[in-house]
């Protein structure tokens, strides 16, 4: 069992802003979730060029919402950030909305 205040695993220690921010930002956010928005933003326009119904690309184009804010809310609620990453943060995220 964690003792008081300390979290293990992936999602408890982002949530909790005990992920170093530099992972978090930098591998998380820029590296692994821009590659998963690129990948259904692909998939998205395959579904469109295949003559699927335009509500299923819509659907796999938003899938990665709830985490791409996840992962922007973990940003925040880490202390130890510099204030330069949230407005970068927040222009990743309209980015993403678009990719």
């Amino acid at each position: 069992m964690n003792a008081p205040g300390t979290h293990r695993g992936y999602w408890s220690l982002r949530w909790h802003g005990q992920a170093p921010w530099r992972l978090l930002f930098w591998r998380d956010m820029l590296g692994v979730g821009s590659a998963i928005n690129l990948f259904t933003g692909f998939v998205a326009l395959w579904l469109l060029s295949q003559g699927h119904p335009v509500a299923w690309a819509v659907a796999v184009h938003f899938a990665p919402l709830p985490y791409n804010a996840f992962l922007v809310r973990s940003l925040w609620r880490n202390a130890a950030r510099p204030a330069w990453t949230l407005p970068c943060a927040a222009a990743w995220l309209v980015a993403m909305l678009v990719v």
